[in-house]
């Protein structure tokens, strides 16, 4: 099946992906075993970047063009497991970030408003003790302004800081469920896979976009 082909039949969006080996998608430092393993983090930027650019509702699918032949039969199948389980602890961590995000924002609210009662008392205080003076005039202005300053960075986490990282959990979640498929761009038999699994060390990967 083609990659139009594919796109036809399961109305996926195709992101594509190549290396020379399955273990420049993963991070060559992580001890965890396979299908633990962190992706290298410019497989990740590279991934997470296309599907960001991609209709927020469509589903997606990721196509790893292979440089080398065919080995193991259960690769593609290790490698779809290994790529999902890394996207949902990233879903779980960034849902753990939020819920976080929420509980300063809650607590940073209470001690602006609190402040902000505060000076709203000590303005009220100033007005009246010093009705005919112009500078206590602008000290109470002064002190009301504060009071509201105060209350800027708790607006700021409830109204704007919360959704991007509420995308992020979206997207995550697509790509945990993605099917995964491997195309390999030598035919025959090799024995190339044996270096391949289990990952280790490698040089730097190299990913392309591919066109078709």
């Amino acid at each position: 099946m083609t990659v139009q082909d594919e796109r036809e039949a399961t109305g996926a969006q195709i992101i594509k992906v190549r290396v020379a080996e399955l273990r420049q998608l993963f991070n060559a430092i992580d001890p965890s075993p396979f299908r633990e393993r962190d992706l290298d983090p410019r497989a990740e930027a590279f991934i997470v970047d296309w599907a960001g650019d991609l209709p927020h509702d469509a589903p997606l699918a990721l196509l790893v063009h292979l440089d080398r032949a065919a080995g193991r039969a259960d690769e593609a199948a290790m490698l779809g497991d290994a790529i999902h389980q890394y996207f949902t602890d990233r879903a779980a961590s960034t849902r753990r970030s939020l819920r976080e995000l929420f509980r300063r924002g809650r607590l940073s609210l209470l001690i602006a408003i609190a402040f902000l009662g505060v000076t709203i008392a000590l303005a009220d205080t100033l007005a009246a003790y010093g009705r005919d003076s112009s500078f206590v005039g602008v000290l109470r202005e002064g002190v009301i302004i504060g009071g509201w300053v105060a209350m800027w960075r708790p607006l700021e986490l409830f109204l704007y800081d919360w959704w991007p990282i509420r995308v992020d959990v979206r997207l995550f979640d697509r790509l945990s469920t993605m099917p995964v498929r491997i195309e390999y761009q030598e035919t025959g038999s090799s024995d190339a896979w044996r270096s391949d699994w289990p990952a280790a060390p490698v040089a730097e990967p190299r990913l392309t976009r591919t066109s078709g």
